[in-house]
C-alpha cells in the first residue's frame, strides 16, 4: 500500500480518511462514513477481527466459541465498502497530518482515532487472567477452569479495579457477569461443592456507577450465588497465593480473574495529541481533538466528558463514532450544526447470570435494575446474534442498536 493509493482528490467524497482501530467505535465510524458517501475510507487495525467483548463472558463456560465472538474485518470491509489494512500504529503526528505504523507512515485528510485503551498492569499481574484483556485470555481462562473441574476444584477470585486518574475507565459489569456465570456453570457440571468463589473490588460500593439502588442489590445477589464478597480494601498486589490487600490480609486463590481499569494507549504517549492524567485523548463534546481541526477521538481512546458516574461502554463508543462522522461531514460541507455525545451518556447493560439476567439502566434521572428471570439470558444471547448478523448485513440494523 502506497501513499498515492490512499490519497484523496478535491471531491469531498474522496477525502482520505483513516480510522484507527477495529473495535466498536472504529467499525461504527467506518460504516457510517461509507453511508455518508465517503469513498476513501481506510480502517487500520493490528487485529484482523472485531472482538465482541460483551458476549466473550460465555467463552470460558463453553457457551460460545472464540470464533462466535469474532467478526472478521475483511468481511465487514467487503460488506460495507471500506478498506481494511492490518497495520499496527506506532504514533500519531497530528501536526504533520501523518500516522506512523510499524511498516511506514501514511498521511490523511481526516483522522478518527479509535484504538481503544490499555489495561493497567498492577503488581503481580502475571498471576491474573482477564476477560477484558487480550482476546486470547478468554481461552486461557477456559483452559484453567477445565483443568480445575477435571481435578479437585479450588478457589477462584473474581474482581475488578479502578483508575483514580479517570474513574470512567472501570470495567465492573463483565466481572459480575463472569462470577455469576461461573456459579451457574459449576452447578450444571455438578461440581459447585468443589469450588470456593469470591468477588473483590477496592471500591466501598462496587457497581456504584449503575446507581445506588442497583448497587445495593449486588450483595444479595452474591449471597444467593454463594459468592464471598470483599469490598473497600485497596489491592496491593497479586501473587501465586492470591490477592493481597492494604491491611495485610490475603484472599487466597488458585485462580484470579481480574479486570484492571483502563488507561490511554501507549500510542498516545508517543504522539502529539492532548491527553488527560490517565493518558486518554482530550476532546470537546463533539469528539473533536483539541487543537486539531481534522482529528477526532472516540470510544475508549477519548477522555469522557459528562457526569461523575459516566463509564466507557460499547454503545456509547458507537454513539461517539456516529457523531464524530456527522460532525466531520457537517464541517466539510460548511454546515454549522454539531452533535454532542454527552446527552447520550447512560449506563446500559444486560447483566447475565448464565440462566437469567437483570436489565441495568441509569441516566441523570433514572436508576433501574430490573430482574429478568429466564428470558433475560435469552435476550442477551439474541442481542449477540442480532449484532453480529446486522453488521454482516444479514439482518436490518435497528436504529440505535
Amino acid at each position: 500500500m502506497t501513499q498515492t493509493a490512499l490519497h484523496g482528490s478535491g471531491d469531498w467524497r474522496d477525502q482520505k480518511i483513516l480510522v484507527l482501530g477495529g473495535g466498536f467505535a472504529g467499525v461504527a465510524a467506518a460504516i457510517r462514513l461509507r453511508k455518508k458517501g465517503y469513498r476513501n475510507v481506510h480502517l487500520m487495525s493490528d487485529r484482523d477481527y472485531f472482538y465482541l467483548y460483551p458476549i466473550s463472558i460465555w467463552i470460558p463456560v463453553g457457551k460460545r466459541s472464540f470464533e462466535d465472538v469474532c467478526l472478521f474485518l475483511e468481511t465487514l470491509a467487503r460488506k460495507h465498502g471500506f478498506h481494511y489494512h492490518k497495520r499496527k500504529v506506532e504514533r500519531i503526528d497530528a501536526a504533520a497530518g501523518q500516522v506512523h505504523f510499524t511498516d511506514g507512515a501514511e498521511d490523511y485528510d481526516q483522522l478518527i482515532v479509535a484504538v481503544g485503551g490499555k489495561r493497567l498492569q498492577p503488581k503481580g499481574h502475571e498471576h491474573i487472567l482477564s476477560i477484558c484483556g487480550n482476546p486470547d485470555q478468554s481461552l486461557k481462562i477456559k483452559d484453567a477452569l477445565d483443568e480445575m473441574v477435571a481435578g479437585s476444584g479450588g478457589r477462584i477470585a473474581i474482581g475488578f479495579g479502578g483508575n483514580p486518574n479517570d474513574k470512567s475507565a472501570v470495567r465492573g459489569g463483565p466481572a459480575f457477569e463472569l462470577a455469576f456465570n461461573l456459579d451457574t456453570w459449576l452447578k450444571k457440571r455438578k461440581v459447585r461443592s468443589k469450588f470456593e468463589l469470591s468477588f473483590f473490588a477496592p471500591m466501598p460500593v462496587p457497581g456504584a456507577r449503575m446507581g445506588d439502588k442497583p448497587a445495593s442489590k449486588l450483595p444479595g445477589l452474591m449471597q444467593r450465588h454463594n459468592i464471598s464478597y470483599y469490598k473497600g480494601k485497596k489491592i496491593i498486589q497479586f501473587s501465586a497465593e492470591g490477592v493481597h490487600f492494604e491491611d495485610n490480609s490475603l484472599l487466597g486463590a488458585d485462580l484470579i480473574l481480574f479486570i484492571p481499569a483502563g488507561q490511554g494507549s501507549p500510542v498516545f504517549q508517543n504522539s502529539d495529541l492532548p491527553l488527560n492524567a490517565a493518558g486518554f485523548v482530550v476532546t470537546n463534546e463533539f469528539c473533536e481533538v483539541e487543537g486539531f481541526d481534522n482529528v477526532y477521538a472516540v470510544g475508549d481512546s477519548a477522555a469522557l466528558l459528562g457526569p461523575d458516574w459516566k463509564a466507557k461502554q460499547g454503545h456509547l463508543a458507537e454513539v461517539m463514532a456516529d457523531h464524530a462522522v456527522d460532525n466531520l461531514d457537517a464541517k466539510l460541507k460548511g454546515r454549522s450544526e454539531r452533535k454532542s455525545y454527552v446527552r447520550h451518556i447512560n449506563i446500559l447493560c444486560i447483566m447475565d447470570t448464565g440462566r437469567s439476567a437483570a436489565f441495568v439502566y441509569r441516566t441523570a434521572k433514572k436508576q433501574w435494575m430490573i430482574p429478568m428471570p429466564l428470558i433475560g439470558h435469552w435476550i442477551k444471547q439474541a442481542w449477540g446474534f442480532y449484532y453480529r448478523n446486522s453488521r454482516l448485513k444479514r439482518l436490518p440494523k435497528i436504529p440505535g442498536m
